[in-house]
Parts: structure tokens; sequence; C-alpha cells
């Protein structure tokens, strides 16, 4: 299980900082957000906010089901958590893989696939 933590925690920080790029306009919007736009507009950095917000908390489910860092201390919210997002990121893999853009469609639906067998694993344990 171990093992399974730290994918999910390492591929959560590169898309944290893929994000932060995002945000910060670096032209990488071919990847994200349907692809439409390089550089994203004002109302898709707000979304690519909240995502580094998400993937923060997902990272903290992560580090308490496998007991690295004990953040979320309520053992029935870390299960329910685990569940939802594997949920989420199941949907994120269907999302990826009907994108217009091929980037998107190539990088980013293996990202949610591995995502989501790292989440239902650790949930599962």
């Amino acid at each position: 299980m171990i093992i399974t933590a730290f994918i999910a925690l390492a591929l959560l920080a590169l898309l944290t900082l893929f994000q932060i790029a995002l945000v910060c306009g670096a032209p990488f919007g071919h990847f994200a957000w349907g692809g439409k736009h390089r550089i994203l507009p004002p109302k898709l950095r707000i979304g690519s906010s909240a995502a580094i917000l998400l993937y923060a908390f997902f990272a903290a489910l992560v580090a308490a089901q496998s007991d690295l860092w004990i953040i979320i201390t309520n053992p029935t919210l870390v299960s329910i958590g685990l569940w939802v997002v594997a949920a989420y990121m199941t949907l994120g893999v269907f999302m990826n893989a009907i994108s217009r853009s091929k980037p998107e469609r190539f990088v980013m639906t293996p990202v949610a696939l591995v995502l989501t067998i790292c989440f239902v694993v650790l949930a599962m344990s």
C-alpha cells in the first residue's frame, strides 16, 4: 500500500505543479480543460486554482490512509473520501479520453487511469 500511496502522491504533486503553471500563464492549456486554449483565460485559471485545492485534499486522504501524515483523523471520512475520489478519477479517465485535444487524451488519460487504480487500491485497504 505504501508504494501505491507514493505513486498517487507523486502524480498529485506533478498535477499540482502543472496546474500552478497554468494559473501563472504557462502555454500548456492544450493538456487541460479540453485543450481549446494554450494559455488559459481567467475563468479556467480559477478552475485550475480550485484543482490545486482538490489535489491537496486528495493528498491528505492518501497520507492519512497510508499513515504517512495524519491530517484527517476521522477514518470514516478518509474511507468515504477515497471512494469518492476514486469515482471522480474514473470520471476523469472518461472525460480525458473523449477530449478533442490529442495531447490531453494521450497524456492525461493514462495519468487519470493510474490515479484511479491507486485510489481504488487505497480505498480497499
